[in-house]
């Protein structure tokens, strides 16, 4: 999964806006531009204001504390199960709880792991540096080297934010490196080459940084030189839309592959292999990547035909012809149109498949041999969501995750050499009561016929009489899956008091692979809105719920989502909560890292993309006088891939109209709201308690 994280015709709008309201607005005409300015004194100010006005009205109501008190009982409760990190014979894991806010990364041995117990050795504190260094220090992961050197290069966000900074760490001393690796603050990416040696994009100075705010040169960092003195080893160019970036692939074998992807689209580009002696192309298809490698073996994962392997396929190519450039791939996994490729991970001997079969979880183990790959199918609970949490590449162990709903999160064993899981090594205790709830998959048919299937998580026994409170929830973008998993605070908060929950697996995401996302991509867009909005009538017409009883919520791209819903049919939500979105489509490419996501939602320098974006933009089709109902907009400060502007010129013109709205923009925690585990608490409380006035009612005396 090497590169896979470079990772957020149709129906008219329900009531087309006057020409003066959806006109174009550029920063000369449009009025709230100086909202776009994330750090300036004035809109700091207004959002001073602003949120002085809304947090009384959330925090006061008598639900608040109860939601807040139980979220960060959760988020911070210490029978979580530690994920675990295999590494260098050990078990490593960070952690957060109340007495580490901002966590600690910590190890442990294999064998103690297994035990109820665990005995741990802290090696890094992150309350203890941020407490040390004035900085708020968020964890964002560690790069460490293989196979044997325990140094890691520990990734550290200032408040959340996408750019990091990178420090070389010392496992064995359990302290950075004196006068070792320091990468300053830079949206930057870094890979090992030797213990000496780094691959490493980042600024590096005037034009080097994408319009998009992302690297496009990659060079090499000798330990003890000045970044001054680094040596380029590839160059992309400032229009690539996502940058350019190394990595290393290693197997088992001690076999290696020296790769640069240069992400000239979001979810395309072109991939070279690096030697000393220079680049070489790969001739693969745009969307086509290294995913690892096995005994020589190198895969890849393609959302394009690559000869006789279709789009959303695994395939492999020997790494002896990876290196020369013949390239006639073998295909390990080809999925039908109902499946998906989840996650792709290598252990010594061989790949772990994590595939989704109508939105439901399955696993395979595959080997290489001498008449290519064979197949295991791994045996674990059904209706459930599948994952690697952990693989070791120099052995076939890993652990693997199954979720439900309703089934709290499990850890498994994995023997990959017999396709085996074991008996629960953790499980998460339950945190809510879920007797008497039961799961149901339904489907929807959208505008243009295609069945829309969904979830809904709902009391047995329910009234059919559309009475339910019920909360919905859909992502629709990027080729991302949304799948059955536990959620112990939406179960805690909103369940466990008699309301529903449902997700929907409309278009644009990954549910059924490529097809189901590129269904949905730039001016054929209007279908994702469609499938949303005809689950909804599915509920609707079950009488499972009702447009009085109906919330919905997303963040980021399901943020747009929400947004666009909430202009095109006001008439069928009574509570929307829009978190950290896109709202201005005809600006998006100018703020923060918009211009990155050309290849999802098109581009307002095209003609007929501009025309489309026109029509779903929200900030530009909000309606004077149109019968909304009152959102909830909340975003935060320190984002800087999608940006807090959005919002708050969404909440702006709402204001300007004097229609009803709710804003709230917290000052940390970047684009996921992550800073500790009380802004989390914080943040779902205060969705909670929108929903539970909108959908349960005033509070009981």
């Amino acid at each position: 999964m090497l590169f896979r994280a470079l990772l957020i015709a149709t129906s008219m709008l329900a009531a087309a806006p006057s020409l003066a309201q959806s006109r174009d607005m550029t920063s000369d005409t449009d009025p709230y531009v100086w909202l776009e300015d994330k750090d300036g004194a004035k809109p700091l100010a207004w959002v001073e204001a602003e949120n002085a006005r809304t947090l009384p009205r959330l925090q006061n109501d008598p639900r608040y504390q109860t939601f807040y008190k139980e979220a960060l009982a959760i988020a911070s409760a210490k029978d979580r199960i530690p994920m675990p990190s295999q590494l260098y014979g050990r078990i490593y894991n960070f952690w957060r709880d109340a007495d580490h806010p901002q966590g600690i990364w910590r190890w442990t041995s294999e064998a103690d792991y297994s035990q109820p117990a665990p005995q741990w050795t802290t090696v890094l504190d992150l309350d203890a540096l941020s407490k040390a260094e004035g900085k708020k220090w968020v964890w964002k992961g560690a790069t460490c080297l293989q196979p044997e050197e325990r140094l890691c290069l520990v990734a550290l966000s200032e408040g959340g934010e996408d750019a990091i900074t990178y420090r070389e760490f010392d496992l064995a001393s359990g302290r950075f490196v004196e006068g070792g690796f320091v990468l300053p603050k830079s949206k930057q990416g870094a890979s090992w080459l030797d213990k000496d040696t780094l691959l490493v994009s980042r600024d590096w100075g005037a034009g080097t940084m994408t319009a998009s705010s992302y690297p496009f040169v990659v060079k090499m960092v000798k330990r003890g030189q000045p970044l001054e003195a680094a040596s380029e080893i590839y160059r992309g160019q400032p229009g690539d839309q996502l940058g350019t970036y190394a990595g290393v692939i290693t197997d088992g074998q001690g076999n290696r592959l020296v790769v640069i992807t240069r992400r000239t689209t979001f979810f395309g580009g072109e991939t070279y292999v690096w030697t000393p002696a220079g680049t070489r192309k790969l001739d693969i298809p745009a969307r086509t990547f290294p995913e690892g490698m096995v005994n020589g073996q190198v895969l890849f994962r393609t959302s394009d035909p690559w000869g006789k392997v279709p789009a959303g396929a695994i395939a492999s190519v020997p790494l002896a012809d990876v290196e020369k450039g013949t390239l006639n791939p073998t295909v390990v996994f080809a999925p039908n149109p109902r499946q998906s490729v989840d996650e792709v991970v290598t252990t010594r001997d061989t790949l772990i498949l994590i595939y989704n079969d109508n939105v439901r979880g399955r696993a395979a183990v595959y080997r290489p041999g001498a008449n290519g790959w064979t197949a295991q199918p791994v045996a674990l609970p059904d209706n459930a969501s599948l994952g690697v949490a952990s693989a070791d590449y120099k052995s076939d162990h890993a652990y693997l995750t199954v979720t439900g709903f309703l089934t709290p999160t499990t850890l498994l064993p994995l023997d990959a050499a017999a396709a085996r899981a074991g008996a629960p090594v953790k499980t998460l205790p339950a945190k809510f009561d879920a007797s008497g709830l039961q799961v149901e998959q339904h489907e929807a048919t959208s505008t243009d016929g295609t069945n829309v299937p969904y979830f809904i998580v709902h009391r047995k026994g329910m009234p059919l009489d559309g009475s339910t409170p019920t909360i919905m929830t859909a992502y629709g973008g990027f080729e991302v899956p949304m799948l059955p998993g536990y959620s112990a605070i939406t179960g805690k908060l909103w369940l466990e008091r008699g309301g529903a929950y449902v997700l929907a697996n409309i278009r644009g995401g990954g549910e059924f692979g490529p097809a189901w996302h590129d269904a949905g991509r730039m001016t054929k867009r209007q279908v994702i809105y469609d499938d949303f909005a005809s689950v909804a009538k599915d509920l609707f017409s079950r009488k499972l719920t009702s447009p009085q009883k109906l919330g919905i919520y997303g963040g980021s791209n399901g943020g747009l989502l929400m947004g666009v819903e909430f202009n095109q049919h006001p008439d069928m939500w009574k509570a929307v909560t829009i978190q950290v979105p896109l709202l201005d489509m005809m600006r998006y490419e100018k703020i923060e890292a918009g211009k990155s996501w050309v290849d999802e939602y098109g581009s307002v320098d095209v003609p007929e993309q501009r025309a489309f974006l026109r029509t779903i933009s929200p900030y530009q089709n909000i309606r004077k006088g149109a019968a909304y109902p009152e959102p909830y907009i909340w975003t935060t400060t320190k984002d800087d891939r999608v940006g807090p502007q959005h919002a708050r010129k969404f909440a702006a013109r709402l204001k300007e109209y004097n229609l009803p709205y709710l804003f709230y923009e917290d000052t940390a925690g970047g684009h996921s709201g992550d800073a500790d585990i009380e802004q989390g608490a914080r943040l779902q409380a205060l969705q909670m308690t929108y929903f539970a006035q909108k959908l349960l009612g005033p509070a009981a005396d």
